[in-house]
């Protein structure tokens, strides 16, 4: 009986251990993943700016939550934008030669990736495929998709574990407007 107590009591530790290991190879994970988001600029075109006394700063209130549903593209010379790329002062809409594309929510919230799967979110990343879906539109400009289609799979899944554990966002970013004909 004594050794089945003790085998009991080894069990334990050991499954309690294993428990540890994956909790601290999760937040691993998801600190890799908040580095990667940071050098890689997500916040740049994903999250609303704030006027600050040093500039535009991302909204903390709403980081990563895409282009504001409520905030419309402001008017601008058709002229002029035919030679140039316009940025909303939000900095989460673009305007050039395909038209007007607005930066996706990408928090875990269900108007942003939070019913994404990890092969959504590799799909979207490595093959520029809209929601991550095959036979859908590519992803638009400014997203430089190509260029984190280099990354490994690892470095992927890394930033799509810490996108699932921010703060959700309740935000419905708006559809892309095509150019004007």
């Amino acid at each position: 009986m004594k050794h089945i107590v003790i085998l009991c009591i080894l069990l334990s530790l050991l499954m309690s251990c294993n428990e540890q290991s994956n909790i601290e190879k999760k937040t691993s994970t998801t600190e890799k993943g908040e580095y990667l988001v940071t050098i890689a600029g997500c916040n740049d075109c994903h999250s609303p700016k704030i006027m600050t006394a040093n500039g535009p700063a991302p909204d903390p209130n709403k980081l990563l939550s895409g282009h504001p549903a409520d905030e419309l593209p402001a008017a601008y010379d058709t002229l002029s934008s035919k030679a140039w790329i316009l940025f909303s002062l939000s900095g989460t809409s673009a305007h050039g030669p395909w038209g007007t594309s607005f930066a996706a929510n990408i928090t875990p919230d269900a108007t942003g990736i939070g019913g994404w799967t990890d092969e959504q979110f590799l799909n979207a990343m490595q093959n520029g495929n809209y929601h991550g879906i095959d036979g859908t539109r590519k992803l638009l400009p400014p997203m430089p998709w190509f260029t984190y289609a280099k990354m490994k799979k690892e470095d992927i899944i890394a930033i799509f574990e810490y996108l699932k554990s921010i703060k959700p966002v309740k935000n419905i970013v708006p559809e892309f407007i095509p150019p004007a004909s």
